[in-house]
């Protein structure tokens, strides 16, 4: 299954396809393409110096219940860096990011604001990494075995990641005499939501959370299935009512192209994909999806590297592509134009491996979590 984010889904208008209605996630294909995954996994586990410091800490299994195996422990990483830390002494603050679904690094080097704003308040910098993911993995540190079955995935969940949080947090500044320094916790996506959560739960902890992009009342019941796809459509059909219907008319033209003689053929050519016994017309609409739904997920108005490296505003790059008078009439090519947005925007991709299941961000354990609602 592939790689994807907290948000009820059913898949229509701009991704019109046969209705499919997710409980809280989008099931989309692992990200990035092989092509560039080398180049992710080497910027998203390499420690840079001066950033931040690895430490461990002997978390408990299970907070809540009295199983044999409930005092079993594993190490749990966090990120730190005191470099604008006005100590203990004068009770300054703990700025604490609530890990979300992936590698604790991947989110620390692309969490500007906390960095930004730690010297005005004399901060000191935590990064906590959410269990069952990067290198914070119970059961000996074994994915095979953490990953099993639900006997061991059923300690993967928000509740267990909130009391790891609570007691990691309190127990640091019980060891740096700073029981008096106010904690905030931030988050983003997912993480925003366990911030929210963590100061509702834990109000003793922490004085206050910052929540970005948090849908933390987003379950299904709750509000509409349809409305992650139909903000991104939005965002597509903002930009050119021309984009969006070229966007919208792919899957058919895509389904029509494959059945026709010689079809798959075109297809694998115009869209660059690598040889691959299983190519076909779901797993091509599977990596355009991903495509326009991650780019919309980081339209940021500066360049990024989150997911991808992406220009400023990539929805209107992919839009410019699709409009552009270069490819004609040629809709695929069109395609093909913006999709290489997201997927070869440095331009070093020769083809593109539809069946690379890698996992540079160590996001493996995400779909348990939107199948048990979190």
């Amino acid at each position: 299954m592939a790689i994807g984010f907290q948000f009820i889904l059913t898949l229509f208008s701009l991704f019109s396809v046969p209705s499919l209605t997710f409980a809280f996630a989008p099931i989309l294909p692992r990200f990035p393409s092989s092509a560039v995954s080398a180049e992710l996994k080497q910027r998203s586990h390499s420690s840079q110096n001066g950033l931040y410091r690895t430490k461990f800490f002997t978390q408990i299994l299970d907070h809540f219940n009295f199983n044999p195996q409930s005092n079993h422990t594993f190490q749990q990483r966090y990120l730190i860096n005191d470099t604008f830390w006005g100590g203990a002494k004068n009770n300054a603050p703990i700025f604490v990011y609530t890990g979300n679904e992936g590698n604790i690094e991947w989110f620390t080097q692309n969490t500007g604001f906390m960095f930004e704003n730690a010297p005005s308040f004399q901060a000191l910098l935590v990064f906590i990494e959410h269990r069952f993911y990067g290198k914070s993995i119970p059961f000996g540190g074994n994915k095979t075995v953490a990953y099993a079955n639900t006997s061991t995935l059923g300690y993967l969940s928000s509740t267990q990641a909130l009391a790891d949080y609570a007691a990691l947090i309190i127990d640091l500044k019980k060891n740096l005499s700073a029981t008096d320094s106010p904690v905030v916790v931030f988050g983003g996506s997912y993480g925003g939501m366990l911030a929210a959560w963590f100061r509702m739960k834990y109000p003793h902890v922490a004085i206050g959370a910052l929540a970005s992009s948090a849908p933390i009342l987003h379950f299904m019941g709750m509000v509409s299935p349809d409305i992650f796809i139909s903000i991104i459509t939005q965002d597509f059909r903002s930009e050119s009512e021309n984009c969006y219907k070229v966007i919208k008319g792919s899957w058919d033209l895509i389904d029509d192209t494959a059945n026709k003689p010689g079809g798959m053929e075109l297809l694998r050519k115009t869209f660059r994909i690598c040889k691959s016994d299983d190519f076909g017309p779901d797993s091509l609409e599977g990596w355009l999806r991903a495509a326009w739904i991650y780019t919309a997920m980081t339209d940021y108005p500066t360049p990024s590297n989150f997911l991808n490296p992406l220009p400023a505003y990539p929805v209107k790059k992919m839009c410019e592509a699709i409009d552009s008078s270069v490819t004609g009439n040629n809709r695929l090519a069109k395609l093909y134009a913006a999709a290489n947005v997201y997927y070869n925007y440095t331009g070093k991709a020769t083809c593109f491996d539809l069946d690379d299941n890698s996992d540079p961000h160590d996001l493996g354990g995400w779909q348990w979590q939107n199948r048990r609602n979190i």
